[in-house]
């Protein structure tokens, strides 16, 4: 299938004039915020939300998180229907089909940031760090974290917290020289991707 086909395929999708990174990474913020101090808006939900979607979406930004039951984006975004891009994967790991997932919404949807999300107490991390004997697929998840705890063995404080942070960082790479979609947008200045860090009891979200 040539480029002009796939692009013609998904057009009903595309948004040429998506919202500006440095807009959605503030909106993102004062949803953190709002859900912070208990004062959530719970926007664009309800029926009519759902008929306005139904057409096309046009999310704002790409939100790669860890699968874990208490790490929801739109809700720690204070976020609604179509408003966020959500790939949730234990470890948030960057692997083929979540790129592949990111260049859909980049390319197709318009979208300009990225937002990788790791979390406070990881335990897809801590398996990595305790080098746990892992059957079935999961050792292929933990292959991903493996590189980031030699990195921040050097590192002073928390190892798990080090980990966790550096492991995000390292997707963040992974992702903005992922050849040649991401690559080219993130170079030519496009695409922002941002690592970020996720406080369970507190629900702030460090953007490192």
């Amino acid at each position: 299938m040539n480029n002009i086909t796939t692009v013609s395929r998904y057009a009903t999708y595309f948004t040429v004039d998506n919202m500006e990174a440095e807009v959605a990474l503030l909106q993102l913020k004062e949803g953190n915020d709002r859900y912070i101090f208990d004062h959530v808006e719970h926007p664009h939900e309800g029926a009519q939300r759902r008929v306005d979607v139904s057409v096309a979406q046009h999310p704002f930004a790409v939100v790669l998180g860890c699968g874990d039951s208490r790490v929801i984006p739109e809700m720690i975004f204070d976020q609604g229907v179509g408003d966020l891009f959500v790939l949730r994967i234990a470890g948030n790991i960057a692997d083929d089909a979540v790129i592949a997932s990111i260049e859909f919404a980049v390319q197709y949807l318009g979208v300009r940031l990225v937002v990788v999300l790791g979390h406070e107490k990881c335990g897809a991390v801590n398996a990595a760090i305790a080098d746990e004997v892992a059957d079935g697929k999961i050792y292929s998840l933990l292959s991903y974290i493996e590189p980031a705890i030699a990195l921040a063995f050097s590192k002073t404080g928390n190892l798990l917290t080090n980990v966790i942070k550096t492991h995000v960082q390292r997707m963040v790479d992974v992702i903005s020289t992922s050849e040649p979609i991401l690559s080219h947008e993130y170079e030519g200045g496009n695409l922002k991707i941002v690592p970020a860090y996720y406080n369970l009891a507190t629900g702030i979200v460090d953007f490192l």
